[in-house]
């Protein structure tokens, strides 16, 4: 926790920069949500002509995950995806800054039945999230219904890390390191409830395996999943917000524990978490951070698919 305290260098000119940025952040929030919806689908629009690596990874992975589109269907979708990663920043400011009625009064909730059974069972509770771009507003929305735990990747700037961090601990009990895997399995064990997202490529290492995504026969996935679950008396539930249209605010949506899992086979584990992203990501794809390498590391010897 002492690593998240206002420190004296963060007055550094290096970092004026990311203050500025901040301040912004918490200037927009007070405008009426329409109008962060707007200005976020104007900025990503306007972001794309000075992002085309950007733009060309997000087309690359709907294109391998979704071959059946069109060209046009393709770019229309990546636009889209553009849209709604401008609106993403403008989130960011909303997760962090607005009081808790506010975010209350946007985010409506389905299946929370399931999480509701495990927590009278005293179950830990695995949270299956993926990298949707409503991550700042899941983990806000998540925690005022229950205060959990989250595994997150440190940002390199210490201001913006300092911030992430505070931000998203707004209603939630503490935000752990992706590699301080003893203070999950503590957490799970005390029956808390833990958001994990094991969708990025983060390259290879003795955790991960390829395991198929959409119409990726290998894509490099994180097995974490399976080894927390392992942990006595817990259960995975998948969980993810999605951003509903006309402005009409968001959805919280808990789905269906996994039944028998985990098994005893690592990729068939992996294989199946990947299935429950897919079937995230089927429900409002314009939303998913395509924007991501997702594929970037491959088998020995299979060519680079950018």
């Amino acid at each position: 926790m002492d690593t998240y305290k206002l420190k004296a260098r963060f007055i550094h000119p290096k970092y004026w920069f990311a203050w500025l940025g901040i301040l912004a952040l918490f200037l927009f929030s007070l405008l009426p949500y329409s109008t962060l919806l707007r200005l976020g689908r104007l900025l990503g629009r306007l972001s794309i002509p000075f992002a085309k690596k950007r733009f060309y990874t997000a087309r690359r992975n709907i294109e391998l995950c979704f071959p059946d589109l069109t060209p046009e269907q393709v770019d229309k979708k990546v636009k889209m995806n553009f849209e709604h990663t401008g609106i993403a920043l403008f989130e960011m400011g909303m997760a962090w800054f607005w009081p808790a009625w506010r975010v209350r009064g946007l985010v409506s909730i389905r299946g929370i039945e399931h999480f509701e059974k495990a927590i009278r069972q005293d179950k830990g509770v695995v949270f299956l999230g993926a990298h949707f771009l409503t991550l700042e507003m899941g983990g806000r929305a998540a925690g005022l219904i229950h205060p959990s735990y989250a595994v997150y990747r440190k940002n390199s700037n210490e201001v913006l890390d300092y911030w992430f961090y505070w931000g998203r601990m707004r209603e939630n009990k503490a935000m752990l390191d992706r590699k301080d895997f003893k203070s999950m399995l503590r957490a799970l064990k005390n029956g808390q409830a833990l958001w994990y997202a094991p969708d990025h490529d983060y390259g290879k290492h003795n955790s991960s395996v390829f395991a198929p995504f959409f119409n990726v026969k290998n894509a490099n996935t994180v097995s974490g999943i399976s080894t927390l679950a392992r942990v006595k008396n817990t259960t995975v539930i998948p969980v993810f917000l999605k951003r509903l249209p006309n402005a009409k605010g968001y959805e919280l949506v808990f789905k269906e524990p996994l039944q028998d899992f985990p098994s005893s086979d690592l990729v068939l584990d992996t294989t199946r978490i990947n299935e429950q992203i897919e079937l995230m990501i089927k429900e409002c794809d314009e939303q998913y951070m395509w924007l991501h390498r997702r594929f970037k590391t491959r088998p020995e010897g299979e060519p680079s698919l950018y």
